[in-house]
């Protein structure tokens, strides 16, 4: 007989797996390290390109805001702020939580340019930070660094009266990091992704409502260098 499987202590190891990396990198900087520092532009310019494909996750949220006029959202790992900035035109405000200083500094750069004036930008970690109550929170792909899954999905669901949105990574059984991952820990999960939410929230008596994405997702990642990747 299979034993079942306990999903937030799989989540918790995949994350502390890819942490020891940037644990390396911190102790041999000897500083506190902004991961993002090199990255943020990249990033940036992988998302505006990313949105000018249709995007059935945008068309749900802005559904969903367009029957509630006036509603506050929270969007917690905001990154260069593009969800914020979506969602600003059809929310009364948004409370974009984002702990990277380089993330942040680009969000109020978009921000300004595009003259929007009803979002808030507290720089902080989810879960550990204290916001008042909003009608809808999302966490769009910024819970993979998180370890205590089941406090980050409490905390959500604690300061949100209607709905919580959580956006992740299907990863494809027949992909090469789910082959790699079979060969090296045995099981097909290469890093914390939906299918380890998913079973996580019905550990927790929480049975989500899903959406895929039927679209084209990412374009692959690029390098410059072998050494980079």
């Amino acid at each position: 007989m299979e034993k079942v499987t306990d999903w937030f202590l799989l989540w918790r190891q995949l994350v502390e797996a890819h942490d020891r990396f940037w644990q390396i990198k911190k102790k041999q900087k000897k500083e506190k390290v902004d991961l993002w520092k090199d990255r943020a532009r990249h990033f940036d310019k992988m998302v505006r390109k990313r949105w000018t494909r249709p995007d059935s996750s945008r068309d749900l949220l802005r559904g969903m805001l367009a029957a509630h006029p006036n509603a506050s959202v929270i969007d917690i790992g905001a990154g260069t702020g593009a969800w914020a900035i979506f969602m600003a035109r059809y929310a009364s405000r948004i409370t974009a939580i984002e702990p990277s200083d380089s993330m942040c500094q680009v969000m109020r750069e978009r921000i300004a340019a595009e003259k929007i004036t009803n979002i808030q930008i507290i720089k902080a970690n989810w879960p550990d930070v204290d916001v008042e109550m909003h009608d809808f929170s999302l966490a769009s792909h910024s819970m993979y660094g998180v370890a205590d899954l089941r406090a980050f999905v409490q905390k959500m669901n604690q300061v949100t009266r209607h709905r919580c949105f959580l956006l992740l990574r299907v990863l494809l059984a027949n992909a090469p990091m789910a082959k790699a991952a079979m060969r090296v820990w045995g099981q097909p999960y290469d890093s914390p992704n939906f299918q380890v939410a998913h079973n996580a929230l019905m550990q927790m008596d929480i049975y989500p409502d899903v959406v895929m994405e039927t679209e084209k997702g990412w374009d692959p990642w690029t390098h410059e260098s072998l050494d980079e990747a």
